[in-house]
């Protein structure tokens, strides 16, 4: 926002009358007008190829719901299912209805917002092998063109398994579907997780996606940097002054970076059983937190500026060493684990290998803890320990920063035997906020101290409930703004990462399980810390 549009901003919250909805006093009526109109979607068609699947069901359709109720999508916008089952317009149609109905992040559904989104949505059948699919889905999106007004915007969304992604992608350039058909349209394509599975195969879908789209119009998406938890990280950090000078390897001890889930691998055995937990979790969304959390200020808040510095994070990451990545080493950096039968919340789970599409001998990990050093001027010798686990005893996603201890406590040892280093934990989710640790004194005669916490909630603060991800991220792939979106060389250099440690992993035979449900991990993981003297903050 430039320095004219907060003087004006400023003077409207002074002047112009508020709503009040439910009791909440809303952003004054002409700026929330203003930035709805800033941020409303050009017209233009979403094509989302394996629209009978979950994705779509749970995420997509309700996402577009909210963004059509928030009054951010046009009202030419429309949306192309495409998939092999024998749908016709009204099926589908009823089916979203359904999904919308159980998912939408606002519910009731209200039907003078559905009925009018609905009259835009169709489907056409077919296999996404099929040239004769692409022929006559431009045919139907000519029509479209012409009829509902999308203006030859089009927006294509694979939702389909990895596998699909390159045919799918062929196809598509094959038909002529990768160019805007006028001067002023244009065309994207969204790219889900995973991309790739290790650093060959990364490479080479970018290779084929980029043979067909220009980088510009490629959008792979990683739902994590859709949460406005996340987003905050970075206005945390670089609209306060209070923070840049003391976040660095001088006052910050550590970092610690966990996602915990209570749940298991539900009914996603089978793709697990392909991916684990460092391919699933910690190569993608955990690095992105890592990026956010260790990034230099970006010179502008615009996409290349902020995946720029993104990309320098993690080009510094230091590689492993071999003989940290072996399990029975005293120096290793690197602890994977599975968990087996267990007690979570009260109830009794079944271990890993007992889940539906696992193998009763699998090796695959649904644990990982890593410590890893950026080689760079501000984090040198600071580590970070990442964490993620399945069947742990709560669903957390957290960053805690450590800082040092102060350099002389002139207290004695008794009055500051209940203070603890300044900690400053960011909530990602559930429970959205941020905590500040500090050493207070506490009430009496006598000089004691004693660590208190002083809390945000975004709940409490903002009284209103966060957009799901999928709405931030579906509105800028429309407008065209990628910064949340990864960029080629950002996914790759995360695979280059990550790829060692996959390949030491396939050398040897883990002894798994090594958890119980319910726990935190596997005792290998606590010992990597305390080797250097810390432990775990518990979420």
């Amino acid at each position: 926002m430039s320095v004219d549009r907060e003087r004006l901003a400023a003077t409207e919250v002074a002047t112009v009358p508020t709503e009040q909805i439910d009791g909440v006093t809303e952003l004054p009526n002409v700026l929330r007008e203003g930035l709805r109109r800033e941020r409303t979607a050009p017209p233009c068609a979403m094509i989302i190829f394996g629209a009978s699947g979950d994705l779509t069901s749970r995420k997509l359709v309700p996402a577009l719901y909210d963004l059509a109720l928030a009054r951010l999508l046009a009202s030419e916008f429309a949306v192309v299912g495409c998939a092999r089952r024998p749908f016709s317009d009204e099926v589908f149609r009823a089916h979203l209805r359904q999904d919308a109905e159980q998912f939408a992040r606002t519910r009731p559904l209200r039907p003078e917002v559905w009925d009018p989104f609905a009259e835009g949505i169709s489907y056409v059948r077919g296999d996404p092998a099929d040239p004769d699919t692409y022929r006559r889905l431009r045919e139907h999106l000519d029509w479209l063109d012409r009829t509902r007004g999308t203006c030859g915007n089009r927006l294509f969304y694979l939702a389909t398994p990895p596998n699909l992604f390159p045919e799918i992608i062929a196809q598509l350039g094959a038909a002529g579907l990768n160019r805007p058909p006028t001067p002023e349209s244009w065309v994207r394509i969204v790219i889900e997780k995973p991309f790739g599975h290790d650093l060959a195969s990364a490479r080479e879908l970018n290779r084929q996606a980029q043979a067909v789209f220009a980088e510009p119009q490629i959008y792979r998406i990683d739902h994590y940097l859709g949460k406005e938890t996340v987003q905050n990280i970075l206005a945390f950090r670089f609209s306060n002054r209070l923070w840049e000078p003391v976040w660095n390897e001088q006052h910050i001890d550590h970092v610690q970076i966990t996602v915990a889930e209570s749940i298991g691998v539900e009914d996603r055995g089978g793709y697990y059983e392909q991916a684990g937990a460092l391919r699933d979790m910690l190569q993608n969304h955990m690095l992105q937190l890592l990026t956010m959390v260790a990034m230099e200020p970006p010179v502008t808040f615009e996409a290349e500026a902020v995946r720029d510095e993104k990309l320098k994070v993690l080009r510094a990451l230091r590689p492993i060493p071999p003989a940290a990545l072996a399990a029975n080493s005293v120096t290793t950096q690197v602890v994977r684990g599975q968990y087996g039968p267990g007690w979570v919340a009260g109830q009794a789970v079944r271990g890993y290998r007992e889940e539906e599409g696992v193998s009763p001998t699998s090796t695959t990990e649904t644990y990982v803890a890593l410590k890893v050093y950026l080689d760079n001027w501000r984090w040198a010798k600071t580590p970070f320990y990442l964490r993620h686990g399945k069947r742990l005893p709560k669903r957390a996603t957290e960053i805690a920063v450590q800082f040092k201890r102060p350099p002389h406590l002139p207290f004695g040892g008794v009055a500051a035997a209940g203070l603890e280093p300044n900690r400053l934990v960011l909530r990602v989710q559930p429970d959205e906020g941020i905590t500040l640790q500090f050493g207070a004194k506490v009430p009496g005669p006598t000089m004691q101290l004693r660590s208190v916490n002083m809390d945000f909630l975004y709940g409490s603060s903002f009284l209103t409930p966060s957009p799901d991800a999928y709405e931030r991220l579906l509105l800028d792939c429309m407008l065209g703004d990628r910064t949340l979106f990864m960029r080629a060389d950002e996914v790759e250099q995360a695979w280059a990462f990550v790829t060692p440690i996959l390949e030491a992993w396939a050398r040897e035979t883990p002894r798994f399980p090594n958890y119980a449900a319910g726990t935190w991990g596997p005792a290998a993981a606590e010992q990597l810390i305390r080797r250097d003297g810390r432990q775990w903050h518990r979420p």
